[in-house]
């Protein structure tokens, strides 16, 4: 598979949804995690990410506002020992619950679907992080209709060990906007990884569509000693 730009994959896509990115820092001391989310509708787009222990949560930036909670208030980020869950919707109790009982990401994920939000079906994605004494291994997951028939679900687990230096993979919800909207296709893609927090987190950022944007979360963590570094970008700020 042929590396690309991350920049570019996000700047050439007006509307993504939810994205994960997983990978390696250029010098290959930090692994990298990248989650957005994006709306079209004022429900969708009155969010915001909290610190929520080691984690994250979405929280409604303007409770009056807020319509149905039911598929946009949810824990994206939970820590489970040397393992970081990050997904898109409230899965990430269910594989931590599940990983908590010593089944495996996959199987966790058995009892799940994607979103029951017809006509999108939109899928559930998920990825799980493994830091543990210097070695460093990822996997993600995409749950989604059988090309919009809600009667069938494709499963689809990727799983990377010992990633290359500088690189990542990003899978999201939707390949554009449309209506409705199109289920991400194929294979997590490969991506560059660049710089710091900082720079990686404002490139991001900024190669986001502005008016569909809502927040990102970005963590850096060493693959030496598990500690790590987070940053919060909202728009409702």
């Amino acid at each position: 598979m042929k590396m690309v730009s991350l920049q570019s994959e996000l700047k050439n896509n007006e509307y993504p949804g939810r994205g994960i990115v997983l990978g390696k820092s250029q010098d290959g001391k930090t692994a990298v995690a990248a989650y957005f989310i994006m709306g079209r509708s004022e429900n969708s787009r009155n969010r915001i990410f909290v610190k929520d222990g080691e984690g994250i949560r979405t929280q409604a930036f303007d409770p009056s506002k807020m319509k149905d909670p039911s598929l946009i208030i949810y824990s994206p980020v939970r820590v489970l020992g040397t393992k970081t869950i990050i997904t898109n919707g409230d899965q990430t109790d269910t594989i931590y619950e599940g990983m908590d009982h010593q089944l495996t990401f996959e199987q966790s994920l058995r009892c799940r679907e994607f979103e029951p939000d017809a006509p999108n079906y939109t899928p559930r994605i998920s990825g799980i992080m493994h830091i543990d004494h210097g070695s460093y291994n990822f996997a993600m997951s995409i749950l989604k209709s059988d090309n919009g028939n809600p009667d069938s679900c494709n499963r689809f687990t990727f799983a990377y060990t010992n990633p290359q230096n500088g690189t990542g993979r990003f899978i999201h919800t939707y390949m554009g906007n449309g209506n409705p909207l199109p289920s991400f296709e194929g294979e997590p893609t490969l991506v560059d990884i660049t710089g710091d927090i900082d720079s990686f987190t404002d490139m991001v950022w900024n190669a986001l569509n502005a008016e569909n944007k809502v927040s990102l979360f970005v963590r850096f963590i060493n693959i030496a000693d598990g500690t790590y570094t987070s940053k919060i970008i909202n728009k409702n700020a």
